[in-house]
């Protein structure tokens, strides 16, 4: 890093750079040594990169966010994106459904990337919208994967909008069965005739999921037998791109346990 690189802006995009140059994930302590920096300081500016989608965090590795891979294709190879398309189309494949790949924003999830079968194409695929918790499967996946604390800027934008905290049919109740479950199901809530599942893929225990893989397709085919046949494929992919985002790292989920 220049000596007379110290502003805010000069920390961000050097670390951006440093991220999306690199050929392997990198670590807190490895960029902090590659730019100069007090591994305190690069945590600071690595959280906001993070949390705007410029950064993705998979255990303790950083790799090039979603923010990147809209602005250059040089990133792909080392993006969520470009890891979970082989999962993606194989989901398609065996599904015929869309799918699609959500990771959470500030206070909402957003569409990353989305693969669909022609039958489908009726079906709006909501690429790079914010979806908020307690409208689609998506974020519900991923808001109760994390941690309850980590949770309330989720909660507050459902919460301005009217819909119901509490009882039986609360938004608290139903993350609590998404938790339990490990599955988010939603049907006719944003299309009368469209039903959705979605699980978030984890990387190790008591971290924030690092995205989610969500099945699109008619209400119909979502019912019954219909539906636990797509929870387990949608099991077995996510289970998968977990695999790769870990081998990625040089981890296994055994060592992440252990830890």
């Amino acid at each position: 890093m220049p000596a007379s690189a110290t502003s805010a802006v000069d920390k961000a995009l050097d670390l951006i750079e440093t991220v999306a140059s690199s050929d392997q994930p990198l670590r807190l302590s490895e960029i902090a040594d590659r730019l100069g920096l007090h591994r305190a300081t690069a945590y600071r500016v690595l959280v906001d990169l993070t949390r705007r989608g410029w950064v993705m965090r998979v255990g303790d590795h950083y790799l090039p966010g979603t923010a990147i891979l809209r602005l250059s294709h040089r990133a792909a190879a080392n993006s969520l994106a470009g890891l979970a398309r082989p999962v993606l189309e194989g989901l398609v494949a065996e599904t015929d459904m869309m799918v699609n790949l959500q990771v959470l924003t500030a206070d909402r999830s957003r569409v990353v990337e989305v693969l669909r079968p022609a039958r489908l194409a009726m079906i709006s695929d909501l690429r790079d919208e914010l979806l908020p918790v307690h409208r689609f499967a998506g974020p519900l996946a991923l808001v109760a994967a994390l941690e309850p604390e980590a949770r309330a800027p989720y909660l507050s934008v459902a919460e301005a909008d009217g819909f119901p905290m509490r009882g039986e049919h609360g938004l608290l109740t139903t993350l609590r069965h998404v938790a339990d479950r490990g599955f988010a199901v939603q049907r006719g809530r944003t299309q009368p005739l469209v039903a959705s599942v979605s699980r978030a893929v984890t990387t190790s225990a008591g971290a924030p999921p690092a995205c989610a893989l969500t099945i699109v397709g008619p209400i119909a085919e979502f019912e019954d037998d219909g539906l636990a046949v797509l929870e387990e494929r949608l099991r077995t992919a996510t289970d998968r791109l977990a695999d790769e985002l870990l081998r990625l790292t040089g981890k296994t989920m055994e060592v992440e346990g252990d830890q």
